[in-house]
């Protein structure tokens, strides 16, 4: 979808800003560059490219390509760190990364040993007079920070992109049918392939505290190469729930006071690597049925939280609304009164990909919207900062809401600031499309404004008016359809004086 220039330039402004943004002050190490020439003398070889891994690396990283080859001449490549085996790609891979987590296919994850570490050339195929010059880049990181699977964006151009935040496979509490027909604990595959199915952009798998979904995800990203596989997890305390998105390295799940000091060891963490923190179904109750579902963690410094889900698949098919009693909205709304800027969004919280989509809360229900610069899990989180998101309670592409607003020359999109001085006057647009018949309302401050509410235009954009006052504002849209459910809704402008 089309959308002006000046929003697509904040939304690359938020990119690159959320892409720096790991406050840990290690260096990474240079890149190492060795290269070499194998001839004849080298056929059925094993030739060793040796490169050092510093302590405590987090990722290494090689590239390797030919400068100049004869003859069809080639190598198989495999690796060894200091202590054992760490794979082999033969001639598929000219690029693989192995972290503690996760790694490319044929590689094995775990701990990166410091020492000597040796890329083997197995040289297969050189024949009489062939002869090949090679290049190894090794790139090793030392720090935390967001990953992702796919070796480029699935889609670099900027835009509206759809998904779920909220996903549950077999390596915590999914369950689905095997191929007997029994219930199982559900492959991560059955979660990707309903998603991809269901013509999803993009879902986040979060299974409970684990971190053993990443590696089979970065398998899947190569198959599943049009869906973004966005690494996620839903760290599961005793005080509350958050699904920590970007990142794939251990977070410490253990806490054992609701005080604020013992959820920063978690959330601090997430943040100074670049990840995004995003409280899940506050709403819901706290007892034996549910271990921590409700948010009960004590008052956290501003910035702590990035999003709240606002409406939660679960309790969306337990009341058949959006506005039922244990939804996200009460959190939202209060840190948004506090003076906060987070971005609300949803999630289906699926445990069952079988679950049909005729049903409230299935995967992809409900489906979030959000504006991002390319299609990458750099872009997820850039987009999802910015806060120019929307929640689609039936999972209906057709359907947008987008809101901006003017105030003489200033102009801000869904998620921004804008700058009202006392008595001058902002003018809101809204764009709602895929609901005819619906009405717009508009939420200041939590609080429903009546005299505000219009009709879904059958083309182009409804507008409103505010006056300035000289105090801070959030201003935020949602649409109602035809029978009056809520359908969409959107996040806030924020008014500044």
């Amino acid at each position: 979808m089309k959308t002006p220039l000046c929003a697509t330039l904040a939304a690359l402004v938020l990119f690159a800003a959320g892409s720096a943004l790991a406050a840990d002050r290690r260096v990474d190490p240079p890149e190492q560059v060795i290269t070499g020439r194998l001839t004849r003398a080298d056929h059925q070889t094993h030739r060793e490219v040796v490169f050092t891994v510093p302590p405590g690396a987090t990722r290494v990283t090689v590239r390797f390509r030919y400068l100049r080859r004869t003859q069809d001449a080639g190598v198989d490549i495999g690796v060894f760190d200091p202590e054992r085996f760490r794979g082999w790609s033969g001639t598929t891979r000219d690029v693989f990364t192995l972290s503690t987590e996760e790694a490319t296919p044929g590689y094995l994850p775990g701990p990166l040993p410091a020492g000597r570490w040796r890329l083997v050339l197995s040289a297969s195929q050189i024949r009489p007079g062939a002869e090949i010059e090679y290049e190894t880049r090794v790139a090793v990181e030392t720090r935390p920070r967001p990953v992702e699977f796919a070796d480029a964006p699935i889609n670099p151009a900027p835009g509206w992109y759809r998904g779920d935040f909220h996903v549950h496979t077999g390596d915590s509490d999914g369950s689905c049918a095997a191929h007997s027909g029994r219930e199982t604990h559900c492959p991560v595959y059955r979660a990707v392939e309903t998603a991809a199915g269901r013509n999803l952009d993009f879902v986040a798998i979060t299974d409970h505290n684990t971190t053993a979904h990443y590696n089979e995800m970065r398998e899947l990203q190569e198959h599943f190469d049009k869906v973004l596989l966005a690494p996620g997890r839903e760290m599961t305390t005793f005080f509350g729930h958050a699904n920590v998105f970007g990142l794939t390295q251990f977070l410490e799940y253990r806490m054992t006071q609701p005080d604020a000091a013992d959820a920063l060891s978690w959330i601090q963490a997430a943040n100074d690597s670049g990840g995004l923190v995003s409280v899940n179904h506050p709403g819901v109750a706290t007892g034996e049925e549910c271990m921590g579902c409700g948010w009960s963690v004590d008052p956290l410094p501003p910035g702590s939280i990035g999003a709240v889900e606002v409406v939660n698949g679960g309790t969306l098919d337990e009341f058949g609304t959006p506005e039922g009693p244990k939804q996200g909205f009460d959190l939202w709304d209060r840190l948004l009164n506090q003076g906060e800027h987070v971005t609300g969004i949803g999630g289906s919280d699926i445990h069952n990909p079988d679950l049909p989509t005729e049903r409230l809360g299935t995967l992809g229900s409900p489906t979030t919207a959000v504006y991002m610069p390319e299609l990458s899990v750099k872009g997820l989180l850039a987009g999802v900062r910015s806060g120019r998101v929307f929640i689609d309670i039936d999972m209906r592409p057709d359907r947008l809401l987008d809101l901006r607003a003017e105030a003489g020359p200033a102009r801000a999109e869904m998620g921004g600031s804008l700058p009202l001085a006392r008595g001058a006057t902002a003018t809101f647009f809204v764009t709602a499309r895929g609901v005819p018949g619906g009405q717009i309302e508009v939420i200041e401050d939590a609080a429903l404004v009546p005299a505000l509410a219009r009709p879904t235009p059958a083309e182009g954009e409804a507008s409103f008016a505010v006056s300035g006052d000289g105090a801070r504002h959030w201003i935020r849209v949602q649409v109602r359809d035809i029978h009056g459910r809520l359908v969409l809704i959107g996040n806030p402008i924020y008014l500044t004086p």
